[in-house]
């Protein structure tokens, strides 16, 4: 009895090993990179075209060696462009000088999505809506919109911002996002955490707009205004985005509490000393649940066990409220140094044990790392554990059905030759089922193929490759069955073809 016991326990412990270490086939890799201040990306300004194109190139082949699936590009940090725009001026953070175009020219964002789209990763544009300058005694280009609408404008601690209150500057950042949605071919456009700017000591300076564009609400009720206006334009600019490309996401990556719940029984266990809700009049689970954006990546930028803010606690409550879309957590891998004061950062084991605890969570489906240029650095082994292990196997951003849930026709006249094999593709009425990129499957005959386990894709193509050759993998040539399928934009994948078999 002791023995069969002994073995029951031997296999659970096994099993759990194991699903614990294969990871998803459906799983967001994504990774900041914030142009702002030149944190990631061109490393400083005033860089030629051709070394800013190869810190690019440098960037996403050390991310797609780790097994990253999307770049979240920071595109727009302070009403400025890292691509060529008629509505706001060029980036100071590319040249030094704002408003002063790449020398020789090319465009920043199209270099930036054919590079990531050739590596098979998704690209979201990420923007600031309401940020101007960081520093208002910063010089601002000759034709942007602040000298045409200083109207517009407010100034608050030393930053400049565009009031939020005005309808005018809620349009004209709608403007700005169709803009990009329309002349590129973007996965997503993505916000981060900043609306209404973190509070100051003396209260934001929108008496001017609350008082012409109160909308009924009274001074006591000032906050629900401004979370009103927030509102209008996550509604907007899905509106905008969906009319323009229904295929293009919108994401929002929040601070990492919403409310705390000493102030809201809905609230999580948490005492964070800002929250989304009640300092940045970001009501995000509103948003989620009313299925004005597409995916939700709040910043737990804490350890598991944090007093304050719990990673793990935050994760739980996160998920409760994904309300069916996305759900993605940011991860601080920017705080793990050995020399961190806190114990968790200077272990190695705190990043790797976060991406195991996110995949025990099942609404949860992926995480994003702030930010790419820690990568570059000795973050104790965690590069190697993502490689050899996390993400050892490749993943696919997961499908979002409320946007398409119809899978792309099957490869037609799949066939071999030798050690290659070819197949033709099938093209749809609607954009939204063109093929995008085709993923083999190879199993060993007599091994059954399970096409969810992501140890069976060997390789995953693009558009436009209608056949691979594999290379020799043992001297006594066995045999292995192929398959092929077909993958949408939004990661809809076909029926498998019918199997060959080939000898390698």
């Amino acid at each position: 009895m002791k023995s069969i016991l002994l073995t029951l326990i031997l296999f659970i412990v096994c099993f759990s090993v194991h699903s614990q270490s294969t990871p998803p086939k459906f799983e967001f890799r994504g990774v900041w990179v914030a142009t702002v201040a030149n944190i990631d990306w061109p490393s400083k300004p005033g860089l030629s075209t051709e070394e800013q194109q190869k810190e690019v190139i440098e960037i996403l082949d050390m991310h797609k060696r780790l097994g990253m699936n999307a770049i979240i590009l920071q595109v727009r940090p302070t009403s400025d462009a890292f691509y060529a725009s008629a509505l706001e001026p060029w980036s100071r953070y590319l040249s030094g000088t704002p408003g002063q175009a790449p020398e020789p020219f090319y465009d920043p964002l199209q270099f930036w999505i054919e590079q990531s789209h050739k590596r098979g990763m998704e690209l979201h544009a990420w923007l600031n809506p309401f940020r101007v300058a960081l520093n208002h005694k910063q010089s601002l280009a000759g034709e942007h919109v602040a000298f045409k609408h200083p109207e517009w404008i407010l100034k608050y601690g030393n930053s400049l911002y565009f009031d939020p209150g005005l309808p005018q500057t809620r349009d004209f950042v709608a403007t700005v996002v169709k803009d990009i949605v329309a002349r590129y071919d973007v996965d997503a456009i993505h916000f981060d955490d900043y609306f209404y700017p973190y509070p100051l000591k003396e209260d934001f300076p929108d008496t001017t707009s609350f008082a012409s564009y109160n909308r009924g609400y009274s001074p006591a009720y000032k906050a629900d205004w401004r979370r009103e206006n927030v509102d209008i334009i996550i509604k907007l600019l899905n509106e905008t985005i969906k009319a323009t490309k229904p295929w293009v996401k919108f994401g929002i990556s929040p601070f990492g509490v919403w409310r705390n719940i000493a102030d809201d029984p809905r609230g999580s266990d948490s005492r964070a000393g800002a929250t989304n809700y009640d300092h940045l009049y970001a009501n995000i689970i509103k948003w989620q649940e009313n299925g004005w954006i597409d995916y939700t990546l709040p910043q737990l930028y804490w350890q598991i066990g944090h007093p304050l803010a719990d990673f793990e606690k935050l994760a739980q409550w996160w998920n409760l409220h994904n309300y069916g879309r996305g759900m993605y957590i940011g991860q601080g891998v920017y705080k793990s140094d050995s020399s961190a004061d806190v114990k968790e950062w200077a272990q190695p084991g705190e990043l790797p044990k976060q991406i195991r605890l996110l995949r025990e969570i099942p609404g949860i489906t992926g995480s994003a790392f702030y930010s790419s240029k820690h990568f570059k650095r000795d973050l104790m082994g965690f590069q190697d554990s993502l490689m050899q292990d996390l993400f050892r196997y490749p993943a696919l951003v997961p499908p979002m059905p409320w946007i398409d849930n119809q899978p792309p026709l099957p490869v037609a006249r799949f066939k071999k030759s030798g050690r290659t094999v070819k197949w033709n593709s099938k093209k749809a009425d609607s954009e939204l089922d063109q093929p995008k990129r085709f993923v083999i499957y190879l199993n060993e005959e007599g091994t059954k193929l399970n096409p969810e386990n992501p140890k069976f894709i060997h390789v995953i193509l693009n558009d436009g490759e209608d056949k691979f050759k594999f290379e020799k993998i043992n001297k006594k040539r066995r045999k292995y069955e192929v398959r092929v399928s077909v993958l949408d934009r939004l990661n809809n994948e076909s029926w498998l073809s019918a199997p060959v078999t080939i000898k390698l």
